[in-house]
């Protein structure tokens, strides 16, 4: 949970559990492979869905650069297609640390008539380009090293003469971005051209998405087992008129984590089982090493049982490298060590990951080994406290060292804004789905839950939620219309909930902006709540309404409900009850205070109604939960009350 924040860094305590369902930002590796392949086809296309990022945003200025025209509108983002021609022929292009633009761009440049220059920050300076520049250089593409040999800056010219008579051979160890270059631009050579790659090729999964991205766009490649590619001349780039860009697998991936590490189930409803990436195949593992793996039309979802250890792990990962990220903070949770195998190209990424995951996880007192291409994890029996860790301005590094704060222990995250690369709100997301710690209190009216509840609260310095006072507010909505509402008509109930809007946040009640907080607490509304409570569909949207007040630092929940169906996995419940006897005298009192005139003897009959109504209706009656500590407040003062449930909660979150 986000103890605190600035621009400079983000302090994490830890959550008492996972669980939720959220949308990730689009595929990084999708949106800049489409939106160069909708600038390079003939006419518009339009991209749904595609991520807004610095990566993203690089990509776009450049084409922007190079004069396509590109229009933004929420999530629609339209690309006016150059057939294959940039219409300005000169141009200095800043690409920042964006791998993917740098890696794809220069191929398709080198094959074009213009004049450029690409640069980027002083890290992308130093990551390594001159097998590519190299394979372009081979076919008589013309680039010149600005600074140094095999790096960027570089100045790229029109070639008077391209040789494709002959197979372009790649080093295929390196990066696969560097073969995606290749093919994106090869279809502009308007011939038959062979690619060979020598050595292995890493990555596949990346270079399939790139082959499915080129279908899409009207170019067909014939995949030699991986070994050589054939593009047929006559081809060119023909996008659809509409192409939706999937979730990023790679960012969904810390939300599978903190649903295996967190209990969970978190289910990301925007990536797909069938995923054109290559990271999608990290479920798979996590299947393989104890999580629950689920898949429904609505979306993704990882759980894991919290009493089920995570399987320890021997793995080449070089098919999902950056998946493998996330894969190696699990490690540090596995039952024995964990050893990550051919990854090497790590080192040639953002920053060299080998280096930074090793000396970051002994700041945590982590026995790692260091390989050139893979680490060896013997996880910790105890975490260094407060560690402060640091980014090397590599997103995947903050993101995935989130995963830390479930090993219960604070931890600070340097440069926090480093995530914008890829996932801008990533810290946001993931406050979403991880727990604050849930104290429930359910019992039957009268049984002094409310007053407790609120002191509770106020003690622990928790949010608390009153869930009685939002039936409360139906229950006077429903009176208010006269009780002119069909309530057995299902189509009738979810017009009256879309015309409430209940504030309870506070210490007011507020019902469509007016304050109903004395006038909820009427008899005759009390008894319009107990009826409107009954009804499936009310009750439905209630716990979406309720669930959604739980946030940092924790919760406070009453109700007759709370622990057994609205958050039935609450870190502490509480069975309040009382005599019949003393809990009509509590009403009564309470009723006559408040200038009503009733007798007890009725009072007494209401309650005991009420009660048997609670305790036998369909949907979600009022029964004790089976963890729930059982606290009778007879003869109780609130006091003794609250300090018992304060106790109990102390003694919980100490062990």
């Amino acid at each position: 949970m986000i103890v605190s924040r600035d621009d400079h860094s983000i302090v994490l305590n830890a959550p008492f559990g996972a669980g939720g369902k959220l949308s990730v930002p689009g595929s990084k590796s999708i949106s800049n492979r489409a939106l160069l392949l909708a600038a390079l086809s003939i006419g518009q296309t339009e991209l749904k869905g595609l991520l807004h990022s610095d990566d993203t945003n690089v990509m776009i200025d450049a084409l922007r650069a190079l004069g396509v025209d590109i229009d933004i509108a929420g999530d629609i983002t339209r690309v006016s297609g150059c057939s294959g021609a940039f219409p300005r022929i000169k141009a200095d292009i800043f690409l920042g640390n964006a791998g993917t633009a740098v890696r794809t761009l220069v191929p398709v440049l080198a094959l074009g008539s213009g004049e450029y220059t690409i640069r980027g920050v002083p890290r992308m300076h130093e990551r390594p380009i001159g097998d590519l520049v190299e394979a372009l250089l081979g076919i008589g593409a013309v680039i010149h090293y600005e600074d140094r040999k095999t790096f960027l800056p570089l100045r790229i010219k029109k070639s008077e003469k391209l040789d494709f008579s002959q197979p372009i051979v790649v080093n295929g160890n390196i990066s696969s971005q560097f073969l995606t270059g290749l093919l994106l631009a090869l279809p502009l050579a308007g011939q038959r051209v062979t690619v060979k790659i020598n050595g292995v090729l890493v990555s596949k999964p990346y270079v399939q998405l790139t082959l499915n991205l080129m279908d899409s766009f009207g170019i067909k490649v014939t995949n030699d087992n991986w070994e050589q590619f054939e593009i047929e001349g006559g081809q060119y780039y023909s996008g659809p008129k509409r192409y939706e860009v999937e979730g990023d697998a790679s960012s969904a991936s810390y939300f599978f984590a903190a649903g295996m590490l967190g209990g969970g189930p978190v289910l990301v409803k925007n990536v797909i089982r069938d995923s054109i990436q290559g990271d999608i195949q990290l479920l798979d593992v996590l299947s393989g090493i104890g999580a629950t793996v689920g898949w429904t039309d609505q979306g993704l979802s990882v759980a894991m049982d919290n009493n089920s250890p995570i399987q320890a792990f021997d793995l080449d990962l070089n098919h999902i490298p950056d998946a493998a990220m996330t894969l190696a903070i699990i490690a540090l949770f596995a039952d024995g060590p964990c050893r990550l195998r051919n990854i090497g190209n790590w080192r040639v990424k953002e920053t060299d990951r080998l280096f930074a995951m090793t000396t970051e996880m002994r700041k945590l007192g982590v026995n790692v080994i260091e390989s050139p291409d893979g680490l060896e994890i013997e996880p910790p029996k105890y975490f260094n406290e407060g560690v402060a860790i640091d980014t090397y301005d590599d997103h995947r590094m903050a993101m995935c060292f989130t995963l830390i704060s479930f090993a219960g222990v604070n931890i600070t995250i340097n440069d926090p804004q480093c995530v914008h690369k890829t996932f801008p709100d990533f810290f946001a997301k993931m406050e979403s789905v991880l727990q604050a710690p849930v104290v429930t209190i359910d019992g039957p009216s009268g049984s002094g839950k409310g007053t407790v509840a609120r002191q509770v609260a106020e003690r622990l310095e928790f949010s608390y939620l009153d869930s009685g006072a939002l039936y409360r507010a139906v229950g006077l909505f429903y009176l208010n219309a006269g009780g002119s509402i069909n309530l057995t008509d299902p189509r009738s109930v979810e017009a009256l909930m879309q015309k409430i809007r209940i504030d309870v946040s506070g210490e007011k009640v507020l019902m469509n902006g007016e304050d109903v907080t004395q006038r909820i607490r009427e008899e005759e509304v009390s008894m319009a709540a107990s009826k409107v409570a009954k009804n499936e569909v009310i009750r439905g949207c209630m716990y979406d309404i309720q669930r959604s007040v739980r946030h940092a630092p924790g919760l406070v929940a009453d109700g007759r409900d709370m622990g057994t169906t609205v958050f039935p996995n609450a870190q502490l419940k509480i069975y309040l009850t009382a005599s019949l006897e003393e809990r009509a005298r509590r009403r009564y009192a309470q009723l006559v205070e408040s200038g009503e005139r009733v007798k007890m003897k009725s009072v007494a009959a209401e309650m005991a109604k009420r009660d048997s109504e609670d305790a036998s209706r369909s949907s979600s009656p009022m029964r004790q939960a089976e963890s729930a500590i059982e606290i009778d407040s007879t003869g109780k003062s609130i006091d003794e009350v609250v300090q018992i449930v304060c106790n109990a909660f102390t003694v919980l979150t100490s062990r």
